[in-house]
């Protein structure tokens, strides 16, 4: 009987994409992989249902169990109650969860990897059914540390992350980072019920036997370096579990099967080389009108060709909610589009960011910072133009500026518009200057290096190799126990 590995991943496109490279590493090395799904699909149209689909269809040798549906599922909000719904959502289905892993043949499982955002509700699942249980990071290490951190760097008494705005916070193993830039609305309140819950959820990450982290040795050697340093936490009580650095677990460009190709790569064959800027941000990312204006007229005054990816807000409250096709002619500037044809193509919804990336004619990236993208662009050797939205970002465009210097920062964000005058100017930097060619060599020498890492004697293999000697090693002991 093969050895079994079962996947728990989080319920957003950007944790399931690396979730399931991992599951083609765990298949390569001869295990059998089961994951265990959510489905929140049937009453949202999510991008998620979409992967999901994708996934199952192209991976046959992975079997996929859809746990069954829960009645009266809390609603996750995209507020900053967020938390507490996603991880009630989470625990209601904890009961399926263990039935799932008890129906497997005894001793067969020899680990449960979930996502770290299932782990708060779903790490004792595990653990009660007697199975070794290990946290998938689909984020940087740099923000894994800060994360852990977070407990310990206030005590009773002091300001709040709201009260410190943008003062900059000292952790061990990554540059310093603004208060304002942490989960800020989740940790503004050390009274309230979501910093608690936050709080919690990062102390769960003890519990656990090992952290596999979706990043390399050569991009974030300062912050794994710190995570195994005895220095790393103030108190004794805690102890970092060993952290496994697998990545860059990232989509290769062309997994995506179309029946052709896709009108923007079309458009991108016949752009000079390095010539584009590509703005995208991410599945859930979106912006409102005034700023999709203020963008456009920038990149109609950059005067550079330019692929953007424009998507509409979503409709209601809820986090999974449903978004509709934007309408180009109510959203951009008036002529916009005749104005800029030739030169520029506006894509709705969705592009094959990839391939996108890939391709020689794309020469910068605006991004809202998400790990994937940051890795895909990396991957890509394409500079980036920093623009954070949501979750973790913030924290990524310091580490991708000040750690990484494989981008600039677009500032506008952090007074909620971003003008024109700047889209503009740093459109330019990156596309002409020095400044822009130092960056350039800067993320090229990291995607040699990210490229290695999964090849022979490189640095993700060998974590990845340890991580399987270390998981037999505790089946060992389970067994003689």
């Amino acid at each position: 009987m093969k050895k079994t590995v079962v996947l728990y991943p989080g319920l957003a496109v950007s944790h399931l994409v690396p979730m399931m490279q991992l599951a083609d590493a765990l298949l390569e090395q001869g295990y059998a992989v089961a994951v265990a799904i959510i489905d929140i699909t049937n009453e949202h149209n999510l991008p998620f249902a979409a992967a999901v689909d994708r996934v199952v269809a192209s991976k046959p040798s992975v079997t996929f169990h859809t746990l069954p549906r829960i009645q009266d599922p809390p609603v996750v909000t995209s507020d900053v109650r967020f938390l507490l719904g996603y991880s009630e959502l989470v625990r209601r289905y904890n009961v399926h969860l263990g039935e799932f892993l008890r129906s497997m043949p005894p001793r067969s499982v020899h680990a449960v990897i979930m996502d770290s955002s299932m782990s708060s509700a779903a790490l004792d699942v595990a653990k009660e059914v007697g199975i070794p249980a290990y946290i998938f990071v689909a984020w940087s290490a740099s923000a894994l540390a800060v994360s852990l951190q977070v407990p310990w760097i206030r005590t009773e008494g002091q300001l709040s992350f709201k009260e410190l705005g943008d003062s900059p916070l000292d952790f061990f193993g990554v540059p310093p980072i603004p208060a304002s830039h942490l989960f800020r609305e989740t940790l503004e309140d050390p009274k309230s019920e979501v910093y608690q819950a936050m709080v919690n959820s990062f102390c769960k990450y003890f519990e656990a036997n090992g952290i596999l982290v979706n990043t390399t040795d050569s991009l974030e050697a300062r912050a794994l370096g710190a995570l195994k340093d005895p220095r790393f936490l103030p108190r004794g009580e805690f102890i970092v579990p060993p952290v496994y650095s697998v990545g860059p677990l990232v989509e290769k460009g062309g997994e995506r099967t179309t029946k052709e190709k896709h009108e923007c790569l079309a458009w991108l064959d016949k752009q000079p080389e390095q010539s584009v800027v590509f703005l995208c941000f991410g599945s859930l990312g979106f912006h409102t009108e005034d700023q999709l204006k203020e963008i456009a007229t920038g990149l109609e005054r950059s005067g550079h060709r330019f692929l953007w990816v424009v998507r509409d807000p979503p409709r209601g409250n809820n986090s999974f909610a449903v978004y509709g096709e934007p309408d180009l002619d109510t959203l951009l500037p008036e002529g916009f589009l005749e104005r800029t044809n030739g030169r520029g193509l506006v894509v709705k919804r969705w592009a094959p960011q990839v391939d996108v990336l890939c391709h020689k004619a794309v020469g910068a990236f605006v991004t809202h910072c998400g790990w994937n993208s940051v890795q895909e662009g990396i991957m890509a050797g394409v500079p980036m133009l920093c623009w954070p939205l949501y979750a973790e970002q913030k924290m990524n465009k310091v580490f991708m500026v000040e750690e990484f210097g494989v981008g600039v920062d677009v500032v506008g964000w952090q007074q909620g518009l971003v003008k024109a005058e700047e889209v503009e100017v740093k459109v330019r930097l990156v596309l002409e200057s020095e400044q822009g060619e130092r960056l350039r060599a800067r993320v090229t020498s990291l995607k040699e290096a990210a490229a290695s890492a999964w090849k022979d004697a490189g640095s993700s293999r060998a974590a990845f190799g340890q991580f399987l000697l270390d998981l037999a090693d505790l089946g060992m002991e389970q067994g003689r126990a």
